[in-house]
């Protein structure tokens, strides 16, 4: 585990060299005047590079009236900047094979591009351009209402989402992370020019963001080309001298009331009723909507990011519902007929996650659906898995994680993360080493605590009810 500098605490100029990998690759950070946080890993075997720019900002830090204000100025920051017009800014990307592309979570905004190595200086000068100089007009607020607008529109359109997104408003009750990232019609609806330019000031400083990168790369030379986009950016880009500090808790942010949310599964009775545990739901949800299919999602609290039982709970989600050789699929599909689509997941952020599973099933089989969900569940949480099947969990997420992260864009998505939120990079030998390490027992503990805590049942399609309790 390497744990990396909080913000404020390398001075300009100064570079660490955080890991050095046997095959020739290294990690390393340093802090570009006047204050932005670069961190790098080589990969010599790469020609190509992807590089992001990561603004601690997300979801969780907006007040009601400004719901889905950071993915709304996602979208702004590609309509122009004070060198740039928009179509500029993918022309320049576009003229060279590249891609261009960001994304909102909850905890954190990330705007990357990916081309090939030589690009590099091209792509870190048209990225913090965006960052340091858009423009924000008035009428491209009013023309990019009407896109968000859309995407809400569409995201309601589909029905899985729909189901998860009503999972996660009764998990995280109370809650900024119970607020869906992209807003509502009514919040992005009346969010005033003015606001969003304010919302831009406030997170996109030197001294928020970081610039990570991955790829076929030379430390030295990244740092170079962010110090020159710094430098074209001009005096107007400074510092707010109020950074955000990684792991500020819930209901410290701006004046948010204080908010109790567990950050492991252990907390989540203290912080809530356990309702009647696996046989029933703390809360359930069920929405209309003309589909073919009923979309069920059966979930519950889950571990914060960095939780020591992080290794034993993705080996019980790899098992569960990760595949056709998971305890679901042969189930619910196989021997019942039930459901095409089945399986599992387990999310988590800095300081919350939940765990759950899922289906896609006729009208008419919906309360059987449920039922055999919460039977498998309550058979996992009494009699944990087998041998094989944490075997056979342990290979699935050991293989992912490698398979993933060979690729420039998926080593820079973790750079991002640690950078911003969790202050600390997992080597991928450390993160194998815990997969081999999970037992059985760690699996079937894991699994007792997180199933015997408090559910609940979110359900999306034609008819929907809210099916009797298992």
């Amino acid at each position: 585990m390497i744990e990396l500098p909080a913000p404020g605490e390398c001075a300009p100029g100064e570079t660490l060299t955080l890991a050095v990998d046997p095959d020739g690759g290294v990690i390393r950070r340093s802090v570009v005047e006047p204050g932005v946080r670069v961190l790098t890993e080589a990969m010599p075997a790469s020609r190509s590079v992807s590089v992001g720019v990561v603004v601690p900002v997300g979801s969780r830090d907006e007040d009601e009236r400004l719901a889905g204000a950071s993915h709304f100025l996602e979208h702004l920051l590609f309509k122009g900047t004070r060198r740039r017009t928009a179509l500029q800014i993918s022309a320049a990307i576009d003229a060279v094979g590249g891609e261009l592309n960001a994304f909102t979570t909850k905890e954190y905004t990330c705007f990357y591009a990916r081309v090939i190595d030589r690009d590099l200086p091209l792509a870190v000068d048209v990225l913090l351009d965006m960052i340091t100089s858009a423009l924000i007009t008035d009428a491209d607020v009013e023309s990019e209402r009407e896109v968000v607008l859309e995407e809400i529109a569409m995201h309601d359109d589909d029905p899985a989402g729909v189901a998860h997104e009503s999972l996660a408003e009764m998990i995280y009750a109370g809650s900024t992370l119970a607020r869906p990232i992209i807003g509502t019609p009514a919040s992005i609806g009346a969010i005033a020019p003015a606001e969003v330019r304010a919302h831009y000031r406030r997170w996109y400083t030197p001294d928020n963001i970081a610039v990570v990168a991955a790829g076929g790369l030379e430390h030295d030379a990244v740092a170079s080309a962010v110090a020159a986009a710094v430098a074209a950016a001009g005096a107007q880009w400074a510092p707010s001298g109020s950074a955000r500090a990684r792991f500020i808790p819930l209901g410290e942010l701006g004046t948010r009331r204080p908010i109790a949310l567990p950050t492991t599964v252990g907390l989540a009775a203290g912080t809530r009723a356990s309702g009647p545990g696996v046989g029933g739901f703390a809360d359930r949800r069920a929405r209309q909507r003309d589909t073919e299919q009923v979309n069920i999602v059966i979930g519950m609290p889950g571990l914060a990011q960095m939780d020591s039982r992080r290794y034993a709970v993705g080996v019980l989600d790899a098992a569960l519902g990760a595949g056709m050789s998971s305890r679901l699929f042969p189930e619910v599909w196989e021997r019942r007929g039930l459901a095409y689509s089945v399986g599992s997941f387990a999310s988590r952020s800095s300081q919350a996650g939940s765990f759950g599973v899922y289906a896609g099933t006729m009208p008419a089989k919906a309360d059987a659906t449920v039922e055999v969900l919460l039977d498998v569940l309550a058979d996992v949480a009494a009699n944990g898995l087998s041998d094989d099947e944490v075997a056979r969990g342990r290979g699935q997420e050991a293989g992912s994680l490698v398979l993933g992260l060979e690729k420039s864009g998926a080593r820079m998505m973790e750079l991002g993360g640690a950078e911003v939120a969790t202050g600390v990079l997992i080597e991928t030998e450390e993160s194998l080493a815990g997969f081999d390490a999970v037992t059985a027992e760690d699996v079937s503990e894991a699994a007792a605590t997180l199933l015997a805590g408090p559910r609940f049942l979110s359900t999306v399609g034609p008819d929907a009810e809210e099916p009797a309790d298992g």
